[in-house]
Parts: structure tokens; C-alpha cells; sequence
């Protein structure tokens, strides 16, 4: 219960953040819903074709669809005042990747991956749909660009493999992980902290 609550606040975080980048792309409204569904689903999908389950969770219950189209389509509508909440929306894509990268990991342990494995497709489901909205809007990935991103979601995906390995109630292990993946993000974005990137050529 707690993982499935947890699943569908991240999609509706990565939805609205993925459907309010389409809005200011000036894509219409079925582009602003495909891209707000797949930055909320693609992670997801792309976890569950990595550990074989067929078809993927998401693709296989309504209302993941019905969520996440339902929030972009709200973005489309309220699309100035969601705008205005700025500091909101980063927290809502962190809260997201938080979400996501932890649940993702702890569903991989549960379908038998191994710790090295599960942190990386934990890892992948926190990163996975926005990578694939950032090259729908013909944009570099923002986890390939020097935020601190990436790093986040495989440090949250690191305490839950812990918190598995040692045996911890799996359900508290799994929101403080996302805690603190939202807390690195946020801290990341106020202290502009960022990851080194190759000197140009002079």
C-alpha cells in the first residue's frame, strides 16, 4: 500500500513537470499529455522491461494512464499559475525521482535482482522518463548535464539495497531514502552545486 501511495505521488510530479516543459515548448495539448505521460511512465516501463514483466505494471492498470493524463491536462489549463510556483515544480521533479528511484529499487529486489543490479535499475526509473521528455523536446538529458541528478537517485537507491541487505522494515527504509534523494537534489539546486564537466578547448 505504502509503495503503491508512493508510485502515484511521483507520477503526478513527473507528470506535471513533464507536461509544464511541453506547455512552454509550445507543443497543443495532445503534446503536452504524451509528454507529460511519458516522462511519468517511461521510467517506470523501462524497469519493468529490465526485470521481464510483461506487459509493463503501468501500461497493464487504468489509472496510472488516468493520473497522469488527468495532471497534464491540468498543467495545460492552470499552465500560468503552476509557472509562478517555480521553486514547487523543482520540488515536485525531485520529489518524483525521489519516488521513483527508491520504489524502483526495492521492486527490483523484490523481483530477485541482485543489490548491483536493483541500485541501477532504481537509478534508471528515477532518470528514465525524463530523459525521454527531454529528447522528445530536443533537449540534452538533463542527467547528462553537470546537475547533481544521477547521483541523487543512485544514493537513494544505495540505502534502500542497505536497508534490504540488513533486513530493515522495507516500507520506512523506503521513504527515508526518497527523503534524502529529494533532500541532495534540493540542496543541489540551492547551492548550485554541480558535477565537473571537460574544460573547453582553449
Amino acid at each position: 500500500m505504502l509503495l503503491t501511495a508512493l508510485e502515484f505521488v511521483g507520477l503526478v510530479a513527473f507528470a506535471a513537470s513533464g507536461a509544464l516543459a511541453a506547455v512552454r515548448a509550445r507543443l497543443d495539448v495532445f503534446g503536452v499529455v504524451v509528454v507529460g505521460l511519458t516522462t511519468a511512465l517511461g521510467g517506470g516501463v523501462i524497469r519493468d522491461v529490465l526485470l521481464g514483466i510483461h506487459p509493463p505494471t503501468t501500461l497493464r492498470n487504468w489509472p496510472y494512464l488516468a493520473v497522469c493524463a488527468g495532471t497534464a491536462l491540468a498543467v495545460f489549463v492552470f499552465h500560468p499559475q503552476v509557472a509562478r510556483l517555480r521553486r514547487g515544480v523543482l520540488l515536485a521533479d525531485a520529489l518524483g525521482l525521489g519516488v521513483f528511484a527508491t520504489a524502483g529499487t526495492t521492486i527490483a529486489l523484490n523481483a530477485g535482482a541482485t543489490v548491483y543490479a536493483a541500485c541501477l535499475i532504481g537509478m534508471t526509473t528515477g532518470i528514465g522518463g525524463g530523459a525521454v521528455r527531454d529528447l522528445l523536446l530536443r533537449e540534452i538529458p538533463l542527467v547528462l548535464r553537470k546537475e547533481i541528478y544521477a547521483v541523487a537517485a543512485l544514493a537513494g537507491s544505495a540505502l534502500v539495497a542497505v536497508g534490504h541487505a540488513v533486513q530493515l522494515p522495507g516500507g520506512p527504509v523506503t521513504v527515508v531514502a526518497a527523503a534524502v534523494v529529494v533532500s541532495i537534489r534540493m540542496v543541489a539546486l540551492w547551492r548550485r552545486w554541480n558535477a565537473p564537466v571537460a574544460r573547453g578547448p582553449e
